[in-house]
């Protein structure tokens, strides 16, 4: 009797025990563990709020370079939450962007179990966030999205590389994009057309280097060469003309672009001060008309029409044995911890290819992201808008890697100048520049 009164009594303990080892796992934060029946679980949660259902409330944070930015986003959120037919709110939240601080404060804040539902998003923070598993994958969304083929498939590839991986965590909304600022007078001085391969407008940058009244002396420069921090985008289109790549730079195609880069500074085609040359010295040497050519992208195109009216237009960088050229960003991400992924997708969908993109770009000068919205008068008949958006089906970034701001900001410019200047050999810099970036 006293046998089976002990059998009894741990039969029962064990059954004590696997109660509570159950309530452990349940309330561990795992969620396939989540199993209990006596409270919702967060799986459960999820479900019901990504079901579609009407009256969904999403956050929104995103920065505003200036006042006007900040009321047209007010705007288009005011505009979307009437409009939308799923009873959709967003609620808009500005924070600074703080010289990127703000990319800081959301990460801090998501890893608190805070932040928004959706944010606005730089591609360069994008492996941080994925690797904390913070940001929903965004594939079964745009998979079944009407609007998918509205963007180019090559911006869905960017959004790939940047998370280094065969998903999509990134939304797109716009970008900025590269291409080559040209002079129509100088041009037709020189006799040259506008270059439609690689080689034409390498011909292009020697033909358009002048000396106007036979002095010896170069009056104009056919390009002006940025080999200061931030000189590594347009140095790149050279890398990728002669079929080079950022993957290795030490091939013989990637080094031939080196020697592209190299040969215009040593055959005087670009200024003598191309080794220190900045943003502020390449759009100065441009606007002085110390240049026939140089690359930026549409931030800088209102100051040029003020300086030069007509006279001042621009190309897509032209292609060779391949064809790249940079493309800044701002984006969009939605959170995993967002119990209403399904409400936050429409809203960076509207962004995407909505009113909201159309009113956006056009309130911000970015390059649209919608071929619907490329398409419109508004971009088509500005010369700079046509310029970056010939160049959207190639656009692409620097790898993003734990090296690459050293590699920007200290390794690239220094090793670039050594090889311009003729301490070491193009092969001796491919080399560097391969080295400290995969390192």
């Amino acid at each position: 009797m006293k046998k089976l009164f002990g059998l009894l009594l741990l039969l029962i303990l064990s059954v004590g025990l696997v109660a509570c080892s159950s309530k452990e796992v349940s309330n561990s934060g795992d969620g396939d563990a989540d199993t209990g029946t006596d409270t919702p679980s967060s799986s459960d949660s999820s479900d019901t709020a990504d079901s579609g259902e009407d009256g969904a409330t999403i956050t929104y944070w995103y920065w505003a370079d200036n006042t006007e930015y900040s009321n047209k986003m007010q705007e288009i959120i005011k505009e979307f939450n009437e409009t939308n037919d799923k009873g959709i709110t967003v609620v808009g939240e500005e924070y600074p962007w703080d010289g990127g601080g703000y990319s800081e404060t959301l990460f801090t804040a998501a890893m608190g179990g805070g932040g928004p539902d959706v944010s606005s998003f730089k591609l360069t923070s994008t492996p941080q966030f994925v690797a904390n598993g913070l940001l929903a994958n965004l594939d079964n969304f745009i998979a079944d999205w009407d609007d998918k083929g509205d963007i180019n498939d090559n911006l869905y590839n960017v959004m790939k590389q940047a998370s280094g991986s065969e998903n999509i965590y990134v939304m797109p909304w716009n970008t900025q994009i590269l291409y080559v600022y040209y002079r129509p007078s100088i041009f037709e001085e020189a006799d040259v057309e506008v270059p439609t391969t690689y080689e034409e407008f390498l011909t292009a940058i020697e033909k358009t280097t002048l000396d106007r009244n036979d002095d010896g002396r170069t009056d104009v420069y056919g390009f002006g060469m940025r080999g200061a921090k931030g000189g590594q985008e347009p140095w790149g289109s050279f890398i990728h003309g002669r079929g080079g790549s950022f993957e290795d730079m030490t091939t013989e195609e990637s080094i031939a672009g080196m020697k592209d880069f190299v040969n215009l500074y040593e055959q005087g085609y670009v200024p003598p001060t191309a080794t220190t040359d900045g943003f502020n010295e390449i759009i100065a040497n441009f606007k002085s008309g110390r240049t026939a050519m140089t690359i930026h992208h549409t931030g800088s195109s209102a100051e040029m029409v003020e300086t030069f009216g007509d006279d001042v237009s621009a190309f897509a960088f032209p292609p060779g044995e391949g064809q790249w050229t940079s493309m800044g960003d701002t984006e969009n991400v939605i959170f995993e911890s967002s119990k209403n992924k399904e409400a936050a997708f429409e809203w960076v969908s509207y962004l995407a290819t909505g009113k909201g993109q159309e009113e956006w770009t056009i309130a911000t000068g970015n390059v649209p992201v919608s071929k619907k919205v490329q398409a419109l008068d508004h971009f088509q008949n500005d010369r700079f808008m046509k310029a970056s958006i010939d160049g959207a089906s190639y656009a692409g970034i620097l790898p993003i890697l734990d090296t690459t701001t050293e590699w920007i900001n200290t390794i690239w410019p220094n090793t670039i100048a050594s090889s311009l200047m003729g301490d070491i050999t193009p092969e001796e810099a491919m080399n560097t520049l391969q080295e400290e970036l995969y390192k």
